[in-house]
């Protein structure tokens, strides 16, 4: 590999080490909440009332016990959740979660007939979600299942088929979740092609144009 080759590749790892989250050597790429819906098995919000460190494993794992207060998504595969594994380490993309505090909102995977949940998840504080991303888990997040929501890094960046929307609150946001993230659905219209859409429909009836230009 020659010197200006290596130069160019360290570069683009520095810009795109923002985007990344990283703890400890856990490093997971950022994903929109509809994403994260998609393409998990499980998604509840519940809260947290017990926890126990198992033994099972070299390191251990974490076994939270909770109190389901609805469910989202995997209905066949669990549809009631008792508990949710993760690792006992950060450093293992293990999770961390308040006991008799909060309401989250979980998503996570079915194995072996348990739920794990880790940091590449997306596990959020219930009240910290927008009114779009409560009614996307309701209503709109699962019509666009069929979307692919293609993420920005860096410019210039396009979108390459009709399945595509472009996500680029990392340009903005430092891949910290932006306005696309906390406010807008990807979701095939009826011409055919998938677009941006408004997770909720504004107080103010004079805004008539729902869809991201």
């Amino acid at each position: 590999m020659s010197v200006l080759t290596h130069l160019l590749l360290l570069t683009l790892s520095l810009l795109l080490g923002d985007y990344f989250s990283s703890v400890d050597g856990c490093t997971c790429a950022p994903s929109h909440p509809q994403d994260a819906f998609c393409n998990s098995d499980i998604v509840i919000r519940a809260k947290v009332v017990g926890k126990k460190l198992m033994s099972d494993g070299p390191f251990g794992t974490m076994r939270y016990t909770i109190k389901q207060m609805k469910m989202y998504r995997g209905f066949k595969k669990m549809p009631h959740v008792q508990y949710i594994y993760t690792e006992s380490s950060e450093s293992l993309c293990g999770v961390k979660l308040e006991v008799n505090k909060y309401q989250y909102l979980i998503t996570g995977r079915v194995y072996e007939g348990k739920v794990y949940t880790g940091l590449c998840n997306l596990i959020e504080k219930w009240d910290k979600l927008t009114l779009a991303q409560r009614k996307g888990l309701n209503h709109r997040y699962h019509q666009g299942c069929n979307c692919k929501i293609k993420a920005c890094y860096y410019l210039p960046c396009f979108i390459t088929s009709k399945s595509e929307c472009l996500w680029t609150d990392m340009l903005s946001n430092f891949g910290t979740p932006g306005y696309q993230s906390k406010n807008y659905v990807c979701i095939k219209q009826k011409e055919g092609y998938c677009s941006w859409s408004r997770g909720w429909t504004p107080p103010d009836k004079s805004v008539i144009n729902t869809t991201d230009p």
